[in-house]
């Protein structure tokens, strides 16, 4: 739910000029084609009939290997097992005119970062080692600790769950009322807050975020609210709290069930009044704040408790809840393609048996774990494909079909209808999806979602 769109690639075309690529394949000629095909994309090419000769040489210096798969003496399997075992950073693209499935899936097993069956054209073996530069760049990227792309995230996804909740948001934007955001961790609780704001006449106000559980009981009303110079030791100057500082804009205040009894109440007296006090103070100011909270506790149960002021949660004209990632996995594909932009490796591609084992995959973690779980994958399996092995065992455990989820009333009704369409087309996946006016990716994704298999 999280992620911008149109991250911006690693690799520009003035960028590949200085990538060094080293060529392995025993028929000179086709040395010769790859050579030149890549030299006029700007790439530095050495050529080898022999993959025993690059064994002998220290490849470290070189940014991609391309090798063909039979060759006399080492062939292109054992030449990658070797290349993977002593530069395992060092992505390897194989060749063949002997393609297979199985040859295929044993040269990804083997760390390939990619594979491509000849004959293929300039244009296809460009575009090849292209993405394969790009997932190398990716991962050089997050190693090194460069800064990400900071363009602000939005919430992502188009289902009928998530169009509901935008809705909801819409609603109240632009209103002053104060609103309590309640959901699971990771579920997108501050980016629901950003794009209150965002969506408000007060979008070129500040956003002041603050996450009430992170900062220590006795600071926080200080920073809440300021304090003026000797207010208690320590207090040498006139300070402006965080209230204050989001003057006629929005303050956050994240994990507020975490804020003291005893601060609940003064907060309470600021959303009756809307005024200030600094700690030590007597001159009361009037900010104009709207007042946007998140939680991801029962917040009725804290309340009832006695955790939790009653009166400070019906200042809350506005409740909202953000809705878990189980209940919206048909979202997780175009998830996943947000992320992979951000980071700039649009190129790698997620198999469909690794897609099937995100879709059932019960996401406790919600949006975040997905995220922290892509860039697992990414980090320790650079290769441009994803393939179920390459996923965290966790997934593989649980790779059992699931049981069918519990459906909402319109849910059912989808799930039956679109079981009549396959049943009507004997489970032909394009006629079925025609008919149902929609395309067969959103169909096998909608299949997967309702545990549907044929009788």
């Amino acid at each position: 739910m999280t992620t911008p769109h149109g991250g911006k690639r690693i690799l520009g075309d003035e960028g590949r000029k200085k990538f060094h690529i080293l060529v392995i394949d025993d028929d000179a000629v086709a040395c010769e084609f790859l050579q030149e095909a890549l030299l006029r994309s700007g790439y530095r090419v050495d050529t080898l009939t022999s993959a025993r000769e690059a064994l002998q040489k220290n490849l470290s210096g070189y940014d991609l290997l391309l090798s063909d798969i039979r060759m006399p003496e080492v062939d292109g399997l054992e030449f990658l097992r070797e290349v993977h075992g002593r530069w395992p950073d060092l992505p390897v693209v194989l060749m063949t005119a002997f393609g297979s499935l199985e040859t295929t899936m044993e040269a990804l097993r083997c760390g390939a970062s990619d594979y491509i069956s000849k004959p293929f054209s300039p244009d296809e073996i460009r575009s090849l080692v292209r993405k394969a530069l790009d997932v190398r760049e990716f991962r050089q990227h997050w190693i090194q600790g460069q800064p990400e792309d900071q363009q602000e995230a939005q919430l992502i996804g188009s289902s009928a769950v998530m169009v509901d909740f935008y809705k909801q948001i819409a609603r109240v934007a632009d209103a002053s009322a104060s609103v309590l955001i309640s959901g699971e961790s990771g579920t997108g609780k501050e980016l629901t807050a950003r794009s209150l704001h965002r969506l408000s006449a007060r979008h070129e106000k500040p956003f002041v975020a603050v996450n009430c559980g992170a900062i220590p009981e006795s600071l926080l009303e200080s920073e809440l609210f300021g304090f003026e110079k000797g207010a208690f030791t320590g207090a040498d100057h006139v300070h402006a709290g965080l209230l204050e500082t989001a003057r006629h804009g929005t303050i956050f205040l994240d994990e507020i069930t975490e804020m003291s009894p005893a601060l609940q109440g003064k907060l309470l007296r600021f959303m009756q009044n809307g005024e200030v006090r600094h700690l030590g103070g007597h001159e009361a100011k009037h900010v104009g704040v709207r007042v946007v909270a998140a939680t991801n506790r029962d917040i009725d149960a804290e309340a009832g408790g006695g955790r939790f002021r009653a009166d400070l949660l019906y200042r809350f004209v506005v409740r909202i809840q953000v809705p878990s990632l189980r209940v919206h996995k048909e979202d997780i594909p175009q998830l996943i393609e947000s992320f992979l932009q951000k980071w700039g490796c649009s190129a790698v591609r997620i198999s469909d048996e690794a897609m099937e084992l995100f879709l059932a995959y019960d996401w406790p973690g919600n949006v975040r774990e997905l995220e922290n779980v892509l860039r697992q994958t990414l980090l320790l399996s650079p290769f441009a494909v994803i393939l179920p092995d390459n996923l965290p065992e966790k997934f593989r455990r649980n790779s059992i079909a699931p049981k069918p989820p519990l459906l909402m009333p319109l849910e059912r009704a989808e799930r039956q209808q679109i079981l009549q369409t396959l049943e009507m087309t004997a489970w032909n996946q394009s006629r079925a999806a025609q008919q149902l006016g929609i395309d067969r990716k959103t169909l096998r994704t909608k299949i997967i979602r309702y545990g549907l298999e044929p009788k």
